[in-house]
């Protein structure tokens, strides 16, 4: 028996693959991937981590949070937009390359929604539960018995 302490995944990576925020390893959502499931079930998510066991939906009403994230992402991915659009192709009034912009922008963020409304899930959980090397330990005894 080993008494090494098990590699603490990264945080930054966790959050994309929208893993458990306690012990980074169980899955958020039953299917990973968002656009393959039907818009309905976007949302269908565990409610405890496989893992771990952490409690996802902390409090009643819990996930409205998310909606901050979830703006304050499209925003920063609008900006980032914005910038790449601007380097390459320039912005203007004149040649109404503004409106050439806001339909490319409005486009893809609609076809990033799913993921983004997911990934602010996983953001906004990462907020109120922070990585428990304990329960990551537990959560590998009880699965090698």
């Amino acid at each position: 028996m080993s008494t090494q302490k098990p590699k603490r995944p990264n945080y930054f990576l966790s959050i994309l693959s929208m893993k458990c925020p306690r012990c980074r390893r169980g899955h958020m959502f039953k299917d990973q991937n968002p656009f393959h499931v039907k818009f309905s079930r976007i949302f269908n998510m565990y409610d405890n981590c496989p893992v771990c066991g952490q409690k996802y939906e902390l409090e009643t009403g819990f996930w409205f949070g998310t909606g901050y994230v979830s703006y304050a992402l499209s925003v920063a991915f609008s900006v980032f937009n914005l910038i790449w659009f601007w380097l390459f192709f320039g912005l203007s009034w004149r040649d109404n390359s503004i409106f050439i912009w806001l339909a490319v922008n409005g486009v893809l963020l609609v076809l990033i929604q799913p993921w983004l409304m997911r990934l602010s899930r996983a953001i906004y959980l990462y907020f109120f539960v922070y990585y428990d090397e304990d329960a990551v330990a537990e959560a590998e005894k009880q699965h090698q018995h």
